[in-house]
């Protein structure tokens, strides 16, 4: 069995409701509290196991924001547990899950390194590296329906972007989204067999530019105005 998740570029809307779920989640979960340096200041930071970077891509009216949720890809090949000198970072044989014992790990970078993908963070107050775990401690729990024993960004994703299964299984929904869709691993040329995959944005057609209104020369001086007094 090979458990990861697989996500919608196409429909990702950038919310960030998957890494609130997942921070809410794991802070209660399996390894405890994650982090948080300084939750109401102006520059507020913290521990968090899924970010969502932003881009832009294209030229306007061609142009496209693309919301890229990252967090562990629980490569087939995970450098991070080759470099690891404790054993503290292990890859389960029996799903794929990477996971950090904590009980083990002494804080030493090392894995964070080693991952191209960022996702790992050391907590600064444990002194340990967090990572996601695939929320392993709700897959597995049986006394859960079977349907919300899935990860808490798959469950909370308002916007149906991400997917959680077995990507050993050719039926599975992952296997046969990133089939049709045509889903790639991110950054596969690095060789470490990312499982986690992305369905890339459809097509779009571009947006009529020929109807819209040129601004007026009152319009620009009124514009013009307002930001001087403004600024």
């Amino acid at each position: 069995m090979k458990l990861g998740l697989v996500i919608d570029l196409d429909v990702c809307v950038g919310c960030h409701g998957c890494a609130v779920a997942c921070k809410q989640w794991n802070t209660s979960g399996m390894i405890g509290p994650l982090t948080d340096y300084n939750p109401y200041g102006r520059d507020p930071s913290g521990v968090w196991f899924n970010r969502i970077r932003h881009y832009e891509v294209g030229d306007f009216p061609h142009n496209k924001t693309i919301n890229f949720p990252m967090s562990c890809m629980h490569c087939e090949d995970a450098d991070c547990v080759t470099v690891c000198p404790t054993g503290a970072s292990y890859k389960r044989k029996e799903d794929g899950i990477v996971l950090v014992d904590q009980d083990k790990c002494m804080g030493c970078n090392y894995c964070s390194w080693a991952c191209p993908y960022g996702a790992r963070e050391l907590d600064r107050v444990d002194g340990t590296m967090k990572k996601c775990t695939l929320c392993i401690d709700r897959i597995y729990d049986a006394r859960l329906p079977e349907s919300e024993r899935k990860p808490a960004c798959v469950m909370t994703c308002p916007a149906h972007a991400r997917y959680f299964g077995d990507f050993d299984n050719p039926n599975s929904e992952v296997s046969r989204l990133v089939r049709e869709r045509g889903g790639q691993g991110l950054m596969p040329d690095l060789g470490y067999q990312p499982t986690n995959k992305y369905l890339p944005p459809r097509p779009t057609r571009p947006i009529a530019t020929d109807d819209v209104r040129k601004p007026s020369l009152a319009a620009k001086v009124k514009d013009w105005v307002n930001k001087m007094i403004t600024t």
